[in-house]
């Protein structure tokens, strides 16, 4: 599990799922999720990471959630990106600008 502190309590990520072919165990995608959490605030995103049957090469048997985030981070996922998008969510929710509902009730 990654967690990373960035201005909110904490980010974790994680691997959902992974697709593979039955024939060789080759994983064709990844689904993965992004979450934060800060003073009872919460964020979540959520994404789905491909690959052609070039790459990756490591046997299913052999992964690991640490080895698949790092093939989603190279291939594609921006994690600072992610992260920063999680901790302007929570900011928002914090400080929100905009605010819904009807006055009658």
């Amino acid at each position: 599990m990654d967690n990373k502190f960035r201005g909110i309590n904490m980010i974790t990520w994680n691997i959902s799922q992974l697709d593979r072919q039955i024939s060789d165990g080759f994983v064709t995608q990844a689904h993965w999720q992004a979450n934060a959490a800060d003073e009872g605030y919460t964020a979540s995103i959520i994404g789905v990471c491909a690959w052609s049957n070039a790459s990756p090469t490591i046997p299913y048997a052999e992964l690991t959630k640490d080895i698949v985030l790092g093939w989603i981070w190279k291939d594609g996922v921006d994690k600072d990106a992610v992260e920063a998008s999680l901790t302007t969510q929570i900011g928002q929710q914090k400080a929100p600008k905009i605010a819904k509902g009807l006055p009658w009730n």
